[in-house]
């Protein structure tokens, strides 16, 4: 079966390439948007209140099946396939081909070249922008805003380190399908960190189980490097080292780096045991 996640498929509507494998009421071609927001929320269902599944970033493509009177749209986000609905007003025609993204947790564009001006909009990691020129110490973007240029790198450069980057998120906001600094879950900050890598990375933590790295066999007998990704029902941690892991969750309703063995003993009097343990390399 499908999974409804990664499939743009309703009992009324659905995907036109999808026409001749599942039942619909109608097929829709589908047209591309560009999410201009710096963040919009992808959800459930139609309605503001609706459960946040993911969330979409500046610059992401992606196919819109139908625009509601509610002033939702829904569709399927072009890099990890995600289904959902979009607010109508965070998208807009694709524009100019994004040249550059966002590498620091969050930065601002200004609307002029100063430091001292109000900022137009703030920008989290992995927004993907289209940069004009260098300006000084600002890369000016397609919209006008001036960015500081060492808070972006072209879209094709790709740390070393993904754990680096997740380090870099402590003291986060636990947000259930949250991807930004200002609040993230446990399989956002393993996407975003791999992302940042260059490795694609699905959303969700059963979809990084399945399709991450090799096993490491039974649990108890992983010897942890940094780097390995430990999978619990529905939670996902990055080793540190042997030790320590970090990890978004709701125990601490935060990101943080905490002992493994500690963590591993906290979740299991919680009634969850390690799934298991994956290398990337």
């Amino acid at each position: 079966m499908a999974d409804p996640r990664l499939t743009p498929a309703r009992p009324d509507l659905a995907a036109k390439y999808l026409e001749g494998k599942i039942k619909a009421a109608r097929f829709a071609e589908g047209e591309e948007f560009e999410i201009s927001r710096p963040l919009a929320p992808l959800r459930d269902a139609p309605f503001v209140d609706a459960t946040l599944l993911t969330q979409a970033l500046k610059g992401e493509r992606v196919t819109i099946y139908e625009r509601s009177r509610e002033g939702c749209a829904w569709g399927q986000l072009n890099s990890d396939g995600y289904v959902g609905w979009l607010p109508d007003d965070a998208l807009a025609k694709p524009g100019d081909k994004p040249s550059h993204k966002i590498t620091a947790l969050r930065t601002f564009g200004f609307p002029g070249r100063s430091i001292k001006l109000p900022p137009a909009e703030t920008l989290v990691m992995g927004a993907l922008i289209k940069v004009i020129r260098d300006d000084g110490p600002f890369a000016l973007t397609s919209e006008g805003w001036y960015v500081p240029r060492q808070h972006t790198s072209p879209i094709d450069a790709h740390v070393k380190d993904f754990v680096a980057v997740a380090e870099g998120f402590v003291g986060t906001p636990y947000l259930w399908g949250g991807k930004s600094s200002l609040g993230i879950d446990c399989s956002g900050l393993v996407q975003v960190s791999l992302n940042a890598a260059g490795i694609h990375c699905p959303r969700d933590s059963d979809m990084q189980q399945g399709s991450l790295g090799a096993s490491l066999g039974p649990p108890e007998s992983a010897n942890l490097q940094r780097g390995d990704l430990i999978f619990w029902k529905g939670h996902v941690a990055i080793a540190r080292d042997g030790e320590t892991i970090v990890h978004a969750n709701a125990h601490h309703m935060a990101t943080v780096i905490e002992n493994t063995r500690e963590a591993v003993a906290r979740i299991k009097a919680d009634g969850y045991e390690i799934t298991a343990v994956k290398r990337l390399s």
